[in-house]
């Protein structure tokens, strides 16, 4: 049996797609409170709601880099 942990599965790039998955949830959960400021609410939504949005992207973005460094690593 071989002993040696796996480098796909490294402390950091764990980290990397935790914190990924993390910014897209938050990210998502903010569109969905957007939509639903529009439909319950008569004002609009705050700045801040967009400004968390903008994190789905970036976890995207993040999940896309974990995917590319670890596929890397398998070679």
């Amino acid at each position: 049996m071989d002993s040696q942990p796996n480098p796909s599965t490294s402390g950091t790039g764990n980290g990397l797609f935790r914190i990924a998955i993390g910014l897209f949830l938050v990210g998502l959960l903010a569109i969905v409170a957007i939509f639903a400021v529009k439909i319950f609410s008569d004002t609009p939504p705050g700045l801040v709601l967009y400004l968390f949005a903008l994190a789905c992207p970036v976890g995207f973005l993040l999940a896309i880099v974990y995917t590319l460094r670890s596929g890397r690593r398998a070679r």
